[in-house]
């Protein structure tokens, strides 16, 4: 059996592989990767490098050649971007013959109102069209999205919102990672979907549980969109992402990231790491 990793030199890619590398020999594990020199590390412990481009399918053909476990990590980009590039590599994976697709997808994707759900929905529909069996590891919300707002909080700064009483199923992007290392190498996971969330929290509570971690008091303001977009003007954020964080706080207010599951021990046989540790771990990280 050869399993393959697209993505793999990226955040969650990178975690995924060394929790595989746990359990698999590094001549059972592939990765498809833009930059293969990005992935000497991998290719010097024994890992099948290989070169896959998602705006360029013929890279993919050859990179998801002998494939039988495929997981394709969602790309960067807008919208548009996305859908076509997750579109060229399930159609790869089909050319292929690959047996089985597992794939990062969002949080109650197919219902979801979150600006970000359209080349999910999109995607885990060419999928399921292919008749390929999948999983859909539908991840909720990455503490790791969090590290410039607990930058901030360290330094004194006070937690802006505009996401209400909007609730969030945070877990370490290690979390997520187990769950898909644990899919690839497992049975029982063909035609599953895997709403992938942690305890939901408000802004509120989250914040009050990282001012414990941290020994201190840390105000939580909560904004309109239009003056938190002003705010992460004044922070120095791109324009182009502007309209995406605004964007992410109104999704979070209108519910899309409040969906309760218990996927996680459902699959990892473990709860997923609770906050206040998994806080006071990233905490220690970003004080290095």
């Amino acid at each position: 059996m050869k399993i393959l990793v697209t993505g793999a030199t990226g955040k969650l890619g990178s975690k995924v592989v060394e929790t595989l590398l746990k359990t698999l020999s590094a001549e059972q594990l592939a990765v498809s990767v833009r930059n293969p020199e990005k992935a000497e590390g991998l290719r010097a412990r024994g890992v099948d490098v290989r070169q896959g481009d998602f705006d360029r399918p013929e890279t993919l053909d050859t990179a998801f050649a002998g494939i039988e476990r495929l997981l394709i990590i969602s790309a960067d980009g807008d919208n548009e971007t996305r859908i076509r590039q997750h579109s060229n590599a399930v159609k790869a994976a089909e050319r292929a013959g690959v047996k089985f697709i597992a794939y990062t997808s969002l949080a109650n994707a197919t219902e979801s109102t979150n600006l970000m759900a359209p080349p999910h929905v999109a995607t885990e529909a060419a999928i399921i069209k292919t008749g390929i069996p999948y999983a859909f590891l539908r991840n909720n919300w990455y503490l790791e999205n969090e590290i410039g707002s607990i930058q901030g909080a360290l330094a004194g700064a006070p937690w802006v919102s505009s996401a209400g009483v909007g609730k969030v199923g945070w877990a370490l992007q290690q979390d997520y990672a187990e769950v898909a290392a644990a899919v690839l190498v497992g049975h029982g996971h063909d035609n599953k979907v895997y709403e992938l969330s942690g305890p939901l929290l408000t802004q509120e509570e989250f914040v009050s549980i990282l001012g414990v971690v941290l020994g201190k008091e840390i105000p939580v303001q909560q904004v309109n969109d239009e003056k938190y977009e002003e705010i992460m003007k004044g922070l120095g954020l791109p324009d182009f992402v502007i309209p995406i964080v605004v964007g992410i706080q109104e999704s979070i207010r209108n519910g899309s990231l409040e969906v309760e599951s218990n996927d996680f021990e459902k699959v990892l046989g473990r709860p997923v790491t609770p906050i206040s540790e998994a806080l006071t771990q990233m905490v220690k990280e970003i004080s290095l």
